[in-house]
């Protein structure tokens, strides 16, 4: 697989999320969220975003992907994972490559769904084995994914950096599904990455994403350690924020990224999902970062 995948310096993508903007009229009777994916497919084209996303406008990152698996209820794992009788998130990504050429697949990583979820079945002793089950039912929907035709499979991992999971065995239920599918993989970890980092370096992905913005330490980590030829989801925008940065406070924060790993390693992005932000605020994080990338790719 190549690690370089797009032809275009400082690329913009997404995280993932988008806010929910809730549709009406018949069409929403039968599909109450698909308007939801319209607005947030839309709003990412009009902000000028290189890969975009469906928007994961239909629920949390756990119970979206946990209420379509067999042996799991609500929170609760009651039997063996199973993997889905039916696709999950391909619909949504479906439409988004209608209306861009280039759509970013996102799951939600085995040791982060595990450790959402309480086991209540003698079927799995520990959280290690149940990411294990997971990830090889999440197989399915990553080739659903690459079928449809998505660039780019994104993994989010957020527990990874709170030294909650076993990294060990979360590098191996990751590389189980990205081994399953040809298409270029991404991995998701927010937070401060200072524990963590070396055991994330390990894992066998071609881009791996991380935020800068909230936690600009993380910038400082990466001096003496090898990429080994990966890109970098460069976070440098704040999504904890409604506070929209300016054009010239994100792009400043893309040049040090580019002091750091060089342009052509960068793909630019926020720190992490935008779903808890206003649309007006969401909207105006994404234009202004595409704006400031914009830049930088001309001042190169």
């Amino acid at each position: 697989m190549k690690a370089y995948f797009i032809n275009k310096v400082l690329a913009t993508t997404v995280v993932g999320s988008y806010p929910v903007v809730k549709g009406s009229g018949i069409t929403s009777l039968f599909d109450p969220l698909h308007s939801a994916v319209e607005t947030a497919v839309s709003d990412q084209i009009t902000a000028g975003i290189d890969i975009i996303s469906d928007g994961q406008v239909r629920g949390d990152m756990i119970q979206v992907f946990a209420g379509k698996l067999p042996g799991i209820r609500g929170q609760e794992v009651i039997g063996k994972v199973q993997p889905p009788t039916g696709s999950i998130t391909t619909g949504d990504a479906k439409y988004a490559l209608k209306k861009a050429p280039l759509v970013k697949g996102i799951i939600t990583g085995p040791s982060t769904l595990a450790h959402g979820l309480h086991i209540s079945t003698p079927m799995y002793r520990n959280k290690e084995e149940l990411a294990l089950d997971l990830a090889a039912a999440l197989v399915v929907e990553a080739r659903s994914l690459e079928a449809a035709g998505i660039t780019l499979l994104q993994i989010d991992e957020p527990i990874f950096s709170t030294s909650a999971a076993d990294l060990a065995v979360g590098k191996q239920a990751v590389e189980r599904i990205t081994a399953a599918v040809r298409v270029p993989s991404c991995m998701h970890v927010c937070g401060n990455l200072g524990n963590v980092i070396d055991d994330i370096l390990k894992i066998n992905v071609n881009v791996l994403d991380f935020e800068f913005s909230k936690n600009p330490a993380n910038l400082s980590l990466f001096g003496s350690r090898d990429l080994s030829g990966r890109m970098i989801g460069y976070g440098c925008v704040d999504s904890t924020t409604e506070a929209v940065e300016s054009v010239a406070e994100i792009r400043k924060r893309i040049e040090q990224g580019v002091e750091v790993f060089g342009a052509r390693a960068l793909l630019v992005d926020p720190d992490c999902g935008l779903r808890m932000r206003s649309r007006e605020s969401a909207f105006w994080k994404l234009k202004n970062m595409a704006e400031a990338a914009r830049e930088v790719r001309l001042a190169l």
